[in-house]
């Protein structure tokens, strides 16, 4: 019996959710499986994976073959890093302590490099809603500028022609813009 480890869909139209599942690779996607292993949530920015590592690295080990959307999340979550290293000590090619620290480096590396990318993240979000929050200031000055023409307009009939002038100015400016 071929075993693969995949995902199957669960969830509604356009909001799929998907379990990580291990199941025969005749059994059918949405069908019977053998253990689940976890879930995917494409949804989230980034997308969320709850991983049982352990379980995944086992059922690797015994010769389950992941599709390649399930090695990517598994790849990504060190499973086969480890698988690898595991190969290495069985064969003799290094000891089980440097397999440890190479992997221990490994995962230091990528918590680092995930806190550095969620920063930019929020950084990014940051700096978006300041250039938000200075249009819709530039915008509301506008307005008001012409709401105090109108104004003076209403209230002296001489000064229009000099606040028709700097409306215009100011109306090309906003356009430009």
């Amino acid at each position: 019996m071929a075993v693969r480890i995949r995902l199957s869909k669960r969830g509604r139209k356009k909001l799929a959710l998907y379990d990580i599942v291990v199941s025969d690779s005749k059994s059918p996607r949405d069908g019977k499986f053998i253990q689940k292993l976890g879930t995917y949530n494409p949804n989230t920015n980034p997308a969320t994976v709850v991983l049982n590592d352990e379980l995944a690295f086992d059922w690797v080990m015994k010769g389950a073959l992941p599709t390649d959307t399930a090695r990517t999340i598994i790849s990504e979550r060190g499973v086969m890093l480890k698988k690898h290293l595991q190969i290495g000590v069985n064969k003799g090619a290094i000891t089980q302590e440097a397999a440890d620290q190479k992997f221990a480096a490994w995962v230091n590396q990528k918590d680092a490099d995930k806190t550095k990318a969620a920063s930019a993240l929020s950084g990014k979000k940051d700096a978006d809603k300041k250039a938000r929050l200075a249009a819709e200031v530039k915008v509301k000055e506008a307005k008001a500028e012409q709401v105090r023409a109108k104004k003076i307009v209403a209230s002296n009939p001489v000064a229009a022609a000099d606040v028709a002038e700097a409306g215009d100015a100011a109306a090309e400016e906003t356009a430009a813009e």
